[in-house]
């Protein structure tokens, strides 16, 4: 009861400390091991989040919280098809569990397999249709589908329940990039960059959208906010950049005549080229950074958006 205060009041490490004495008294307490694993797990520890969950579910193998935890660790690993066989297992004891069929859901949209991810994430929202991550996975499969439309509905909807998260406005003006609504993609744009302080792909993708557009002053100084985000995740850590963000980073930078001063270390090889990016229109007298894409066929007939009301500065998105 102690831990669970602990977790109430948000003290991670206190609640670890706890639970850790606790399992000491009780080596064989499953749901105390299973706790203590999801905490480690919360922070980023695998290994010790591994440990104390194998522990749990050797003395209790039909424990599905123990099994639905590793499944998601083997899932963050990459291993899509060890975790579908685990979420077999839970789906025996749980069948209607929201977190279960997103977890498979987004399993299935790492084997590429779109269609049965959405089927998954849509039975999800079924039965959790208030959580914002399901939300916000259904946009992103749709995304990836080039159902924009759908994307947008979903969106939408994810910001309502999340509406201070950065990353789902980016995702936002992407969608509405490609419905060719590019005034409200820009005011998505401008609330993402409000909103998100550490993360350089909504600078980038702002960047991008704003250089098609013929608006290279600002694109630059999106881009150079761009840099230093950059800058300060490599001095605080050792993450790798996807390639696809620095090949279209490096090509930005040669259009906007800035390449001399990046922050990657790659060397562009064709600035101009096309390149894959999810703008659609660009200003006629300069090189465009994206091209038009068609909209999928399966879009959903029910998915809709309206147009955002234009005031001056207004970041607010209509709910209803």
């Amino acid at each position: 009861m102690l831990g669970k205060i602990h977790l109430l009041t948000g003290d991670l490490d206190k609640a670890i400390e706890i639970y850790k004495k606790a399992v000491e008294f009780s080596p064989e307490n499953t749901e105390l091991l299973t706790t203590l694993g999801l905490l480690y797990l919360q922070l980023g520890f695998y290994q010790k989040a591994f440990e104390h969950l194998g522990n749990a579910l050797t003395y209790d193998p039909t424990n599905y919280k123990a099994i639905l935890a590793a499944g998601s660790m083997m899932q963050t690993h990459g291993d899509f098809d060890v975790a579908l066989t685990k979420y077999r297992v839970v789906a025996c004891a749980v069948p209607e569990s929201p977190p279960l069929w997103n977890n498979i859901g987004m399993c299935f949209f790492g084997k590429k397999k779109y269609v049965a991810a959405i089927s998954c994430l849509k039975r999800a929202n079924y039965l959790a249709p208030f959580d914002w991550k399901i939300l916000y996975n259904l946009g992103l499969v749709h995304l990836t589908m080039q159902q924009y439309a759908s994307a947008f509905y979903f969106l939408r909807a994810a910001i309502n329940f999340q509406p201070k998260m950065g990353e789902l406005y980016m995702l936002l003006a992407v969608a509405l990039t490609n419905l060719e609504d590019t005034e409200n993609a820009k005011r998505a744009y401008a609330e993402a960059v409000r909103l998100d302080k550490c993360n350089p792909l909504v600078n980038l993708n702002y960047a991008v959208l704003l250089y098609n557009q013929g608006e290279k002053r600002d694109s630059l100084a999106q881009y150079q906010e761009m840099e230093k985000k950059v800058s300060l995740l490599k001095d605080s850590s050792s993450l790798e950049f996807d390639s696809e963000m620095v090949e279209m980073a490096q090509k930005l930078g040669a259009a906007l005549q800035v390449g001399e001063a990046l922050v990657w270390t790659k060397p562009v090889k064709d600035p101009k080229s096309k390149h894959r990016t999810t703008t659609s229109k660009a200003a006629s007298f300069q090189q465009p950074l994206g091209s038009n894409q068609a909209l999928g066929q399966a879009m959903s007939s029910a998915a809709t958006y309206r147009k955002i009301p234009s005031g001056p500065g207004s970041t607010e998105f209509q709910t209803r």
